[in-house]
């Protein structure tokens, strides 16, 4: 039997499309001491690299990668245990490791498959993750709904629902006009938005949820609890729109009109503070998404929402003083699709996705306000 005491840190599965990640940088040596939700690893995967926050605790007895090094999910990257476990039978461990990788042998829990709901006539695309033995009864268990921002889609929490859902159970919707979800937006309207937020909670029996938006998904998730209070546990607020007047409405017109790689990378480039996070993939499953029938006229649309001239439309300023619920706005400190106002809210070093480019503080932040 093998010693319970070692344990492995792996490859982690961030997103539906990754398959393998490339080890950027290193931040442990062997010997070092972990404690759980230390860095271990920048890994760099099809859409952006991220940072692999240590799931346990103990000693770096092996490093099984190096920088350069590209594995497949659920590979072996480290081995943790205790000083007293026997070095031979760390490197069995690591031997071991390093021949399933080898052979495609890995342990891999079942990929989860988006499902998809009918809200409003429309179909509605989901991806729910969650804990082995989940425990959702009780207000700890409230599960978590994320809400993505013009443009986006449910896979831009690659790096947010998966250790989120190590906790409690984690939805990633496609808001209407994005990702799998109906393209039909109706009038674009905000209330639009939001009776799709209510009607999936209503739609998988959800009687009370934490309820987290970026960008545009930040106002509909707070209109959205202001509609529906008794149905919301908490707000936590990413970039959100509507905190100001100002907004870089060139870039918001320009990724709706954009209709090629040439128009697109430069404007994606916009949302990171560093743009060589932009990666070629991340460029064309955005122009694969955008040349999708229907989609035009949906941004089109949501832009009459969002825009008032070159303003901001929305107030979600005041749509979060009508709501009794906990609430945590986080920005990014050089978010230029809309800066942030003085004196609102908790910073992160990042851009407008934040909820990429600074997963782990993110997580740390959505972790308290859950709390």
């Amino acid at each position: 039997m093998p010693d319970e005491r070692i344990l492995k840190v792996t490859m982690p599965k961030w997103g539906l499309s990754m398959t393998t990640g490339k080890i950027v940088e290193i931040h442990v040596a062997e010997g070092d001491t972990l404690a759980k939700g230390d860095d271990v690893l920048d890994i760099d995967t099809d859409k952006i690299a991220g940072t692999l926050e240590s799931p346990v605790a103990g000693l770096v007895r092996r490093l099984v990668v190096d920088v350069d090094d590209e594995l497949p999910v659920g590979a072996v990257l480290a081995v943790v245990a205790p000083a007293e476990v026997p070095d031979a039978e760390i490197d069995a461990v690591v031997e071991e490791a390093k021949a399933a990788a080898a052979a495609g042998e890995l342990d891999v829990p079942d990929e989860p498959e988006p499902q998809l709901v009918e809200i409003g006539g429309r179909q509605i695309s989901y991806l729910t993750l969650g804990p082995p033995d989940d425990d959702s009864s009780g207000p700890s268990g409230d599960p978590v709904v994320l809400v993505h921002g013009f443009g986006g889609d449910k896979n831009s929490w690659l790096f947010v629902q998966q250790p989120l859902a190590e906790e409690r159970t984690v939805h990633a919707l496609d808001l209407p006009g994005h990702g799998a979800s109906s393209k039909d937006v109706g009038d674009g309207s905000l209330a639009t938005l939001v009776e799709t937020v209510t009607g999936f909670l209503d739609s998988l029996g959800i009687e009370r949820a934490h309820l987290v938006g970026h960008s545009l998904g930040g106002a509909v998730v707070a209109a959205a609890a202001q509609a529906a209070p008794g149905k919301v546990a908490s707000l936590t607020l990413l970039a959100p729109a509507g905190y100001t007047p100002e907004a870089d409405a060139a870039y918001l017109r320009g990724f709706a009109a954009a209709t090629s790689r040439r128009e697109l990378k430069p404007l994606l480039g916009r949302l990171f503070a560093d743009p060589s996070l932009v990666t070629r993939q991340l460029v064309d499953d955005l122009l694969r998404y955008k040349r999708l029938d229907g989609v035009d006229k949906a941004l089109s649309a949501l832009l009459g929402t969002l825009l008032d001239g070159d303003r901001q439309a929305i107030d979600t300023r005041a749509l979060v003083d009508g709501v009794d619920v906990p609430v945590t706005v986080v920005w990014g400190t050089a978010d230029r699709i809309l800066p942030p106002p003085d004196g609102v809210g908790e910073r992160v070093n990042a851009g407008h996705m934040l909820h990429m480019e600074a997963a782990n503080d993110v997580v740390r932040a959505l972790r308290a306000n859950l709390a």
